[in-house]
């Protein structure tokens, strides 16, 4: 992180009735197996839920998703990755997100734009203040209701993403440094707004992560009444 650059976050613009979780955190942090974890509780206490992920969620932000991880597309800037990765958010927030929050569905998001701010921000130098001006234009300030921050020691990190011969994206493949980077500026977010954020070792008990999270879920689901998951969005049965 740049030298007096402090880290804020963009306040929430838009009401509506659907909870917005997000899960981030160092590459092999476990987010999908936890977002999916939960994705499973709220289902069995029959809220509607959707899960989703960044980059990605629309037909668009998956082409850019390939474009910018995948190997073999050429050189990749930081400005034009990070624009990438706005243009991809954008697109899911227009077209996925907010019509699902309004309409009363939680959504569930593996990532989101604490990411860009770690990754292009601090880890690609372009700093913070740039990424969270643009990502925060690019969502029309949509911010989460709560953040899920699965913290992992870069090597450790690594190691889970290796297991079983697993390949590296172009993100994954950068070196410890890089990663370690990360993991301070996600944690400098988290200390920067502790109200909206949960944060956890990654390397804890998946059992224990899961009730951990759901407990602080469960408090934010009284101010969220959502849509029944045997209710039609419209009001219907």
């Amino acid at each position: 992180m740049h030298h007096g650059e402090s880290v804020s976050t963009p306040t929430p613009i838009h009401a509506r009735s659907g909870l917005f979780i997000v899960f981030e955190g160092g590459d092999g942090a476990g987010k999908s197996t936890q977002a999916a974890l939960l994705a499973s509780r709220l289902e069995r206490a029959d809220r509607h839920v959707l899960r989703t992920r960044e980059p990605g969620g629309t037909v668009v932000g998956e082409k850019l998703r390939g474009l910018i991880l995948d190997h073999g597309n050429g050189t990749v800037d930081a400005r034009t990755e990070a624009l990438m990765f706005a243009a991809s958010r954008a697109a899911h927030v227009e077209q996925v997100l907010l019509p699902a929050l309004n309409e009363g569905t939680d959504v569930i998001c593996d990532r989101y734009i604490d990411s860009s701010v770690a990754y292009q921000g601090v880890g690609r130098g372009l700093g913070t203040d740039k990424v969270l001006a643009l990502n925060t234009w690019a969502t029309s300030g949509l911010v989460p209701d709560l953040t899920v921050l699965l913290d992992i020691d870069p090597v450790a990190g690594r190691a889970r993403r290796l297991r079983d011969n697993a390949t590296e994206d172009r993100l994954e493949s950068e070196p410890d440094e890089f990663h370690a980077s990360i993991r301070a500026a996600f944690r400098a977010l988290a200390d920067a707004s502790p109200e909206r954020y949960l944060v956890l070792n990654a390397l804890d008990d998946s059992v224990a992560l899961e009730k951990q999270i759901y407990a602080r879920v469960k408090k934010l689901l009284e101010t969220h009444p959502g849509h029944a998951a045997n209710q039609h969005p419209n009001g219907s049965a």
